[in-house]
C-alpha cells in the first residue's frame, strides 16, 4: 500500500452522502488485499472498510441524515429495497454492486458490494481517507450521540456486528461449549457474544500469546495451537462429545505446522489453489455430532481437501456470509451506550493516514502486538491510502 493524493470524491447520486472521516481502523480482511489473495484489484484503489465521521454534504433524497451529522458506516454498502435487503440479509443486496457479473463468474451470484474491496466487489472507494461517497445514505450509516468518542462506536462499522453475527448463526444455547479458532478483533467479540447469548464456556484457540490473554480475560479458557493438538484437547475438554457450537474467525490464510496446513501453503504460492482453511477443516472435524458451525472469516476461492464426509456423516450445520451489518448496529449501539460490552479495549495503536504503509506492516508482521490498528485522517496532502498491485515486491515509504 501506500500513500496518495487524489481529487476529493463527489455526490453521484441524490442518495449518496459525503462524509469527513475522522477515524477509520485497518481489517484482518484488508491483509488479504495486502497479501494479494483477492482478485481483481487495480493499482490506486482506495482501501478501507471501517470509517465513521461527520457528514459534508447531503444528496437531495436523503431524508436521515443531514450536514453535521456523525455516523458509523457499515462495510456492506445496501440499497434496502430489493428481495433480500427487505429481508434484512443486507450483505446479499442485489442493486448494489454495479460490477456483478465479474461476482456471478466466480461465486454463482453477486453479493452486496463492500467499500474498498475490489472491482468484484463493486470497485467503490474505501474508507482509509480524508473524505468517503457513502451510497444509499438512508440504509446505511448509523448515527452516533454527541459525546460518544469515536473508539466506543467505531468498530459497529464491522467487526462487532461481525462477531455478534458469527455467534448468533452458531445458535448458542444457555449451557453451550462454544469454541472460537481466532483470538483476532471478529474473534474477541464472537467470544464476547456468546457469553452474552448464554454459552457455559467458550474456548479460544490462537498462537499469538497477548491475543490468548485478551481472550482469557474476557472469559475465554484458551488453547495454543502450538502447544497442544487442537481436537485432541477439545475432545478432553468436552469429556470425549466436542464442541456443541464452533466458529471460524480465521478465514483463508490460516496458519500452523499441520501437514494440511502446509501443503495449502505450498499451492497458494506455487498458483495451485487459493484459500487455506485449516481451521474451518478443525471446526469441523472437532464439533460434536449434530453441532453447529459458523463461519465469519472470510474465503475467496476454493478450498482443498475440505472434509465433507465429517460434515455430512456428524449431521452438523453451517452458517457463513458477509455481516448483514445494518441489521445489528441500532441493538448493538444501544449495547455500547448501556455499557454492556467494551469495544475500546482492542485498540492496541493509533496513527495518522500518512503512516498507512507502515501499520500495514506491523499489522501484517506483529500481530500479537497489534491488535487493532485506528488511523485518524486530517493530514495536509494525505487523501487516502491506496493499493499497490504494480509494487507489491518493493518497500515503500509515505508519498
Amino acid at each position: 500500500v501506500r500513500v496518495d493524493t487524489v481529487p476529493d470524491p463527489r455526490i453521484a447520486d441524490p442518495t449518496d452522502v459525503l462524509i469527513r472521516v475522522t477515524s477509520t481502523a485497518i481489517c484482518g480482511s484488508d491483509l488479504h488485499l495486502y497479501d494479494g489473495f483477492m482478485p481483481t484489484m487495480q493499482e490506486g484503489d482506495v482501501v478501507g472498510h471501517e470509517p465513521m465521521g461527520v457528514v459534508v454534504e447531503a444528496g437531495k433524497e436523503v431524508k436521515k441524515l443531514k450536514k453535521g451529522d456523525r455516523v458509523v458506516v457499515p462495510f456492506t454498502i445496501s440499497c434496502g429495497n430489493c428481495w433480500f435487503c427487505q429481508r434484512q440479509m443486507f450483505s446479499l443486496c442485489d442493486t448494489s454492486n454495479p460490477n456483478a457479473e465479474i461476482a456471478k463468474k466466480v461465486m454463482g451470484q453477486s453479493p452486496a458490494a463492500l467499500f474498498g474491496y475490489s472491482h468484484m466487489l463493486g470497485g467503490f472507494a474505501g474508507g482509509q481517507a480524508q473524505y468517503l461517497r457513502v451510497p444509499y445514505a438512508d440504509v446505511g450509516p448509523v448515527k452516533i450521540p454527541d459525546g460518544m468518542p469515536d473508539e466506543k462506536v467505531l468498530f459497529l462499522s464491522d467487526v462487532f456486528p461481525t462477531g455478534y453475527m458469527a455467534a448468533e448463526q452458531a445458535e448458542i444455547e444457555p449451557g453451550d461449549t462454544v469454541a472460537v479458532w481466532g483470538c483476532g478483533p471478529v474473534g474477541l467479540f464472537a467470544i464476547q457474544s456468546a457469553l452474552i447469548m448464554g454459552a457455559h464456556r467458550v474456548i479460544a484457540i490462537d498462537h499469538f500469546p497477548h491475543r490468548l490473554e485478551l481472550a482469557k480475560g474476557l472469559g475465554a479458557e484458551v488453547l495454543n495451537f502450538r502447544e497442544a493438538d487442537v481436537r485432541d484437547a477439545l475432545w478432553e475438554m468436552t469429556g470425549g462429545i466436542g464442541p456443541d457450537a464452533c466458529i471460524d474467525c480465521v478465514g483463508m490464510e490460516a496458519h500452523g505446522l499441520a501437514i494440511d496446513n502446509i501443503a495449502d501453503t505450498v499451492k497458494a504460492h506455487t498458483f495451485l489453489g487459493t484459500d487455506r482453511p485449516a481451521a474451518l477443516r478443525q471446526a469441523i472435524l472437532a464439533c460434536r455430532k449434530g453441532g453447529r458451525v459458523s463461519v465469519p472469516g472470510v474465503y475467496g476461492g476454493m478450498a482443498d481437501k475440505f472434509p465433507i464426509g465429517a460434515f455430512m456423516e456428524k449431521g452438523l450445520t453451517m452458517k457463513t456470509g458477509q455481516t448483514h451489518v445494518q441489521k445489528y448496529t441500532k441493538t448493538l449501539l444501544a449495547m455500547i451506550e448501556e455499557g454492556k460490552i467494551d469495544t475500546t479495549f482492542l485498540v492496541s495503536h493509533h496513527a495518522s493516514l500518512e503512516n498507512g504503509p507502515d501499520m500495514y506492516r506491523h499489522w501484517h508482521d506483529e500481530q500479537d502486538s497489534y491488535t487493532k490498528i485506528v488511523l485518524r485522517p486530517g493530514m495536509e496532502g494525505v487523501k487516502h491510502v491506496a493499493n499497490d498491485t504494480a509494487n507489491q515486491e518493493k518497500q515503500h515509504e509515505p508519498a
